[in-house]
């Protein structure tokens, strides 16, 4: 299995961007998909998960009501639509399945 993260780069705050997560494989359907995310210095974090029908979705309290994960079956790609970005939310985002993490996409925020 393999993921590669897209869609990462620079945007003003109060701006949009959407990630992408591609992945390879025959498993992408039956797995809970994630999204992560690691600021200089800090830890990664938990950002959002979906279900593997798409129909169950969680958001960590720092972007629940900006973010939004969605799932693609038929072309094994999840999504991260992030609005009113904000400079804290500047990160690598990584996206996860059970057992394997994408290289990360940078995503930096300006004030």
């Amino acid at each position: 299995v393999q993921l590669v993260e897209s869609g990462g780069g620079l945007v003003q705050a109060g701006g949009s961007l959407r990630l992408s997560c591609a992945v390879s494989g025959s498993t992408f359907t039956i797995n809970t998909m994630g999204w992560y995310r690691q600021a200089p210095g800090k830890q990664r974090e938990f950002i959002a998960s979906i279900s593997p029908a798409g129909g169950v979705t969680n958001y960590a309290d720092s972007v629940k009501g900006r973010f939004t994960i969605s799932r693609d079956n038929a072309r094994n790609t999840m999504y991260l639509q992030m609005n009113s970005l904000k400079p804290e939310d500047t990160a690598v985002y990584y996206c996860k399945t059970p057992g394997q993490w994408g290289q990360g996409t940078q995503v930096t925020v300006s004030s």
